[in-house]
């Protein structure tokens, strides 16, 4: 429960981030939209984000059309890591087998860049 509510919120930031802060506006404008995702491996909570300079729209589930997506390999690991969401953390994650990346990992890295000006 605790994973849904924190990707809840996450959509909710993303969307005050993009109506309150030029930076992040800025950001995401210079990256033309991303759409990514983030679950648990089984698929059993799962979130997706598409996000434009025109607006960021979030829901359930993952479709197959996404830009990226960060798959865990359960809830507990996927709370650890996205509290403190480090390139580190990320890092130590797939080497150990927890952390699944589906996609580009130059999205990854534009996805935490733009991250930071929340």
């Amino acid at each position: 429960m605790k994973l849904r509510l924190m990707l809840w919120l996450l959509g909710w930031m993303l969307k005050r981030a993009l109506r309150r802060k030029p930076r992040f506006r800025d950001s995401l404008t210079a990256m033309r939209g991303l759409d990514w995702g983030i679950a648990t491996e089984d698929l059993t909570i799962a979130r997706h984000y598409r996000m434009s300079p025109h607006g960021i729209r979030a829901g359930r589930g993952l479709p197959v059309d996404l830009d990226l997506e960060l798959r865990f390999e359960d809830e507990a690991t996927a709370l650890k890591i996205l509290r403190k969401p480090t390139q580190q953390a990320f890092l130590d994650g797939m080497m150990a087998g927890r952390v699944r990346l589906v996609g580009d990992a130059g999205d990854l890295q534009k996805l935490q860049a733009l991250l930071k000006c929340l």
